[in-house]
Parts: C-alpha cells; sequence; structure tokens
C-alpha cells in the first residue's frame, strides 16, 4: 500500500524566523533536513509526504521549495504568506510561480495569534478568496481559542477546502474530551471540512498512556468518516514522544479498529486528492 504523509516539517534554526522554537522543548531546537528522515521514512514504507511550514515568513516558504527539490518525496509544500497584505493575490501568485507546482496549500499560524478571532476578520476575505480561487487549501492550524473564528471562515467560504490539523489539538492530557468533540460535531458538518490524523501523541504528558487518543480517533472516524481523513506524521515534532514508525503502526491499528478496509484512503488517496498531489511524476530513490 502506497502511504503519503500528509503532514511533516523540516526546519533550519540558524535561519532564524522560528520564533516558537525558543518555547519548545530543547529536543526540537536544532535542524530537521532531508538527510535526517529519509532513513526512517524509508523503513516505515512512507513513499511520499507533504511539507508543512514552520515559520510566519514567505522566505520560509521558498526554502521549502529548495529542500523539497532534494527530497524526492516530497509531493507538496504547505506554505505562509502575509493574509493581510494588499497584494496578498500577487503574493500568491509569486508563490505557485516560484514553487513551480509544489504548492498545494497555504497556513497562516493562527494559534500563536494573539487574537483569537483573527482567522474570521474581514480583512482577510480578499486572502481566502484569492487561495480558493487558485485552488490553493487551507491548512487550519487551531486550538480550542480560535475554533469559533474557524466556523465563522467555513461560513464565510463554504467552497474553500480547508484542512484541520493535528484534530484541532484537543486538552487529552487534561482530559478535554467533551468540549473538544463539541466542536468537532459541529465543523465537521462544514463538508469542505478534511482533518489530518497527526499531532495526537504529542498532547500526551507523562505519565499518560498512548491508548488515551483512542477516543478522539473514534471520534475523528464517527464524524468525519474515512474520506475526510488523512494520516500525517507530524515528525520531527513526533520525536518527543514517539518515533516514525511507531506512530504509522498504531495509527493503521486503529485505522482498521475504527474504520476497517479504509487504510488506502486514510494513509494516501484523501491527501492526493484534497491537495491534488501529482505523485505519479515522482520517483522517490535514495538519499
Amino acid at each position: 500500500m502506497t502511504v503519503v504523509d500528509a503532514h511533516q516539517h523540516y526546519w533550519q534554526p540558524a535561519r532564524g524566523d522560528y520564533g516558537w522554537l525558543a518555547q519548545a522543548p530543547m529536543a526540537l531546537r536544532q535542524a530537521f533536513l532531508p538527510v535526517d528522515l529519509c532513513a526512517q521514512r524509508e523503513a516505515a514504507g512512507v513513499k511520499f509526504s507533504v511539507l508543512v511550514q514552520a515559520a510566519p515568513t514567505e522566505e520560509e516558504t521558498r526554502y521549502l521549495f529548495e529542500l523539497a527539490r532534494l527530497d524526492p518525496a516530497v509531493a507538496g509544500v504547505v506554505g505562509w504568506v502575509d493574509l493581510e497584505s494588499p497584494d496578498v493575490g500577487a503574493r500568491i501568485d509569486a508563490l505557485i510561480r516560484d514553487g513551480d507546482g509544489l504548492l498545494c496549500g497555504l497556513r497562516p499560524m493562527a494559534q500563536d495569534i494573539a487574537d483569537p478571532d483573527w482567522l474570521a476578520k474581514p480583512s482577510l476575505d480578499r486572502a481566502f478568496d484569492c487561495m480558493q480561487d487558485c485552488g490553493v487549501a487551507f491548512d487550519a492550524l487551531v486550538g480550542m481559542p480560535q475554533w469559533p473564528a474557524l466556523r465563522r471562515r467555513l461560513q464565510r467560504n463554504p467552497q474553500l477546502s480547508v484542512v484541520l490539523d493535528h484534530a484541532g489539538k484537543p486538552a487529552i492530557a487534561s482530559g478535554g474530551f467533551d468540549p473538544w468533540v463539541r466542536w468537532i460535531d459541529e465543523l465537521a458538518q462544514h463538508p469542505q471540512l478534511h482533518c489530518k490524523l497527526s499531532g495526537l501523541l504529542t498532547l500526551l504528558d507523562e505519565p499518560v498512556h498512548d491508548d488515551a487518543i483512542e477516543p478522539y480517533v473514534d471520534a475523528l472516524f464517527a464524524h468525519f468518516g474515512s474520506k475526510r481523513l488523512m494520516w500525517g506524521s507530524d515528525w520531527p515534532v513526533l520525536t518527543t514522544h514517539a518515533d516514525f514508525g511507531h506512530w504509522l503502526r498504531m495509527a493503521k491499528m486503529l485505522t482498521e479498529r475504527y474504520s476497517s478496509g479504509s487504510q488506502a484512503d486514510v494513509f494516501a488517496a484523501n491527501a492526493v486528492r484534497f491537495y491534488a498531489l501529482d505523485i505519479d511524476s515522482l520517483v522517490p530513490n535514495h538519499m
């Protein structure tokens, strides 16, 4: 079975635009580049991936284009653009041109913006309309404070392709299932919203066991179904709690448990369709 990792990162802290790393675990405050992932990904049987931004700059997005050209498994890049810029349409067009087919989505780092209602601001309407017109997906990096604004954005742009990163970052460690599932029930009513089966293990605190994520996975399949979920490693953030192969094996086991027979969709087809990835033109090889 072909496996597509719908969510992984590379970063180089020496570039200087990863402000969030200052508060991240020490183990993440180093470079994570293609040479660090290739063998693990190949051993796990993952053939393709979507590379996701980790800094709120267009320069980092262009840096990811460079890395993607060095890593033949990367089928698409989710970048960043200044959505409030008066010339946002031209900026998106420039990234599409510079990516030469790589740009498949954009992700503002909404969870790090002080205003929880930022995503719903009318001043962003032009940017989201441009994304919709250009066929560029929107990765929603949000937690509970941003969920109401995301709902309003979904209502305002019903044709926009949107994916919820890391299942909306539920408060698993503190037992926050009920408020999370109420919001998932509401958000999932929007048919354009997809969801990533990613980032859940890193929401656990010691000594909570991995199986604490199971009710959340069950709820995701119940609300989104197997056609709107896509697996992602969230590497290298994943490395603070598990290795690449462990999370992939666990996700496959849970998918079989809660949606038997849907692995081909969750682990490849949904990401390919959502991001319009041209994986047939890619031939991954050894780096």
